[in-house]
Order: structure tokens, then C-alpha cells, then sequence
């Protein structure tokens, strides 16, 4: 996210979701056990905006955590009431927030187009039904294409969440969810890699040796995968893996692929690909790269891995680095020299 443009959560409690998915525990990734006060709500917007600067682009509220449309009508209303005055006032540019594909339906969008809702987050997750019954999450892929044609009829922003690595996943799944999610043409997506989170039933399947989860190193590829197939569609990702600013730490991760700088191990795993697309099968003496000054360090892995692999994997003399700000973030200017 731009450094003008801002968020600022407020997270729900679990009450909008009829259904237990085998992930999900949000009670211990959100922190949130009773219900929030729109006293709460106003204190919390109110806090954010007294540290946001007067410079702010963009500032939305996010109601994240449950199925923001399935709570009762009463306290969606009571929630957006609050935002809503700070929209009113120009405070804040927006409000947003998550839900169910099966929680869409013509009064629901109605209720928050009069109260201000500019976006809307699909928790998506599979386009493969029997993902989808293994995960229990309640819903179909035809529920999904019925929620995101009724939300695009009704003009709000539109954004979808996925999640590879679920029971009964495989890469080839994984990767015709991201095939069917494309062709949904959503404004945004979130990659999230499946966690085994305490106190689900995740966690019973893994504890009972009926669940593998996916490696750190088979998350990374995989979600390279994704995010150079969302590239390509020209869809805006902003997440790639559950960050602990979104109330998940180590504590509450049983297993899994977690790790705080995710999104910088697919990037570099991207920027490899690159490399090794273009050198692969080739006997070199050294590489020139150049990429964005801000790419460096991704070009380079953490603690150096890629310049590591290509130096022991290809038997390479010499890696020179160079940057270039011309470069869109990214790109890689791959210069053999044999």
C-alpha cells in the first residue's frame, strides 16, 4: 500500500459466520471475544486519525474478521453508522469490508451502498468444489460467480482472497482457482498460503497426520505462481501471506508456511525465476543484473540465497549487481556472459 494511503481496522467478532472452516479460528487471529461498542468504534477511527498525516490520499475503515454481512442487520448498521459520519465529513475516503460469497445477496448490497461501503472483499479461498467441502466453508463456486456479478452490478470496488495449500488442494488446483478468479476480474486479490492456526480443525487433522501443509519453500512457488499469473491479468495484489499486523503471530501458528517477510521470499523467488529462465541449461562464467534499486535486496534473497544458489547451482565466477530506476519494480535486465 502507498505510503498516502491508509487503513485503519477495526475487527469484528466471529459472529457473522454459520460455519466453523477447518482454517479458521478468528477469535485467535483477531484477539476479538465480545462484541465492539460503537463507542469502541469511534475511539479506535478517532486514535487512527490522529496519527494519520494531513497529506492522507486515501483513508479507509475496514471491517475484517467474520462475515461482516452475515451479523445481524442492527449491528451492521450500528457499525456503519460510525464510519459513516466520518465519511460524511470527508475524514475518511472510504469504508470497506470482508465477507462471504454466500452473505451477497440484493438487500444486503443496497443496505451498504446507503451506508457508504465503497468495497468488497470476497473470502473466495477455492473455485474447486470439493476444496471448497473439504475446507467446509459452506459455500459453492457457483456462489461465488452469483456474489461477484451481484457486486459488480452495484459498482462496488471488488476484491477476492485465496488460499492455496487447503485439504484436497494441489498445485493444479491452485492454479484454476487463480485461472477462474482472473476471468471474475476482480480490482484486487490477497494470497493467503493455508496456516494450521490452534483450535481448529485444521489443527485436529494435522495433529492426527490427515493434513500436510504446505513447506515454506512449496508455499513461496506456488504463490509465485499466483502472483505472476495476477501480474499478467494486470490485477492489483496487495497481500501475499497473512502479516502479523493482522493480529497472526508465530504463537498462534501450529504449522505452516508463516514467516514475517513472506511477500519478499515470492518476490525474490520471482526475480530467480526470471534468472533462471534465461540462463537454464547454459554454461556461463558470470552474470550481469540489473533491476530497480529497491529490487536489490529481493534480488538477492534473504541472506543472500539467490546469489548463493546461482553461484553453487550453475558454478558461476562472478555476479555483478547493478541498479537502474528506470526499471519498473519487478523487471530484470539479465546481461550473459559466457
Amino acid at each position: 500500500m502507498s505510503k498516502s494511503n491508509y487503513i485503519i481496522p477495526i475487527f469484528v467478532p466471529h459472529l457473522g459466520c454459520p460455519h466453523d472452516c477447518v482454517f479458521c479460528n478468528q477469535r485467535e487471529i483477531t484477539g476479538v471475544t465480545k462484541d465492539l461498542s460503537q463507542e469502541e468504534v469511534l475511539a479506535k477511527i478517532n486514535e487512527y486519525l490522529s496519527t494519520i498525516p494531513k497529506t492522507a490520499t486515501r483513508i479507509e475503515v475496514a471491517f475484517y474478521g467474520g462475515s461482516f454481512t452475515g451479523i445481524d442487520p442492527k449491528y451492521q448498521l450500528e457499525l456503519l453508522s460510525v464510519a459513516k459520519i466520518f465519511l460524511d465529513k470527508g475524514d475518511i475516503t472510504g469504508i470497506r469490508l470482508s465477507t462471504r460469497p454466500d452473505y451477497i445477496d440484493l438487500e444486503i448490497l443496497d443496505r451498504l451502498k446507503e451506508y457508504g461501503v465503497g468495497t468488497i472483499e470476497l473470502g473466495v479461498q477455492s473455485l474447486d468444489d470439493d476444496v471448497l467441502t473439504a475446507a467446509i466453508r459452506g459455500h459453492s463456486r457457483a456462489d461465488v460467480k452469483k456474489a461477484v456479478s451481484l457486486i459488480k452490478e452495484y459498482d462496488f470496488k471488488l476484491g477476492l482472497q485465496v488460499m492455496p495449500g487447503l485439504p484436497n488442494s494441489t498445485e493444479t488446483s491452485d492454479l484454476d482457482t487463480v485461472t477462474e478468479v482472473i476471468k471474475l476480474n476482480p480490482d484486487f486479490v490477497r494470497i493467503y498460503p493455508t496456516l494450521v492456526i490452534k483450535n481448529t480443525q485444521l489443527a485436529k487433522l494435522y495433529k492426527a497426520g490427515k493434513y500436510e501443509p504446505l513447506s515454506l519453500a512449496e508455499a513461496v512457488a506456488i504463490s509465485a505462481q499466483l502472483v505472476e499469473n495476477f501480474k499478467k491479468a494486470g490485477i492489483d495484489i496487495i497481500r501475499v501471506g497473512l502479516q502479523p499486523s493482522e493480529g497472526v503471530n508465530s504463537t498462534e501458528v501450529l504449522a505452516g508456511p508463516f514467516h514475517p517477510s513472506f511477500r519478499q521470499l515470492v518476490e525474490s523467488k520471482l526475480l530467480l525465476n526470471k534468472i533462471e529462465d534465461e540462463i537454464r541449461e547454459k554454461t556461463i562464467n558470470k552474470l550481469e543484473l540489473t533491476v530497480n534499486s529497491k529490487d536489490i535486496s529481493n534480488l538477492r534473497g534473504q541472506k543472500n540465497s539467490n546469489l548463493e544458489y546461482l553461484y553453487n547451482h550453475y558454478k558461476l565466477q562472478e555476479i555483478i549487481i547493478k541498479d537502474d530506476d528506470t526499471l519498473a519494480r519487478g523487471k530484470i535486465k539479465i546481461n550473459v556472459i559466457y
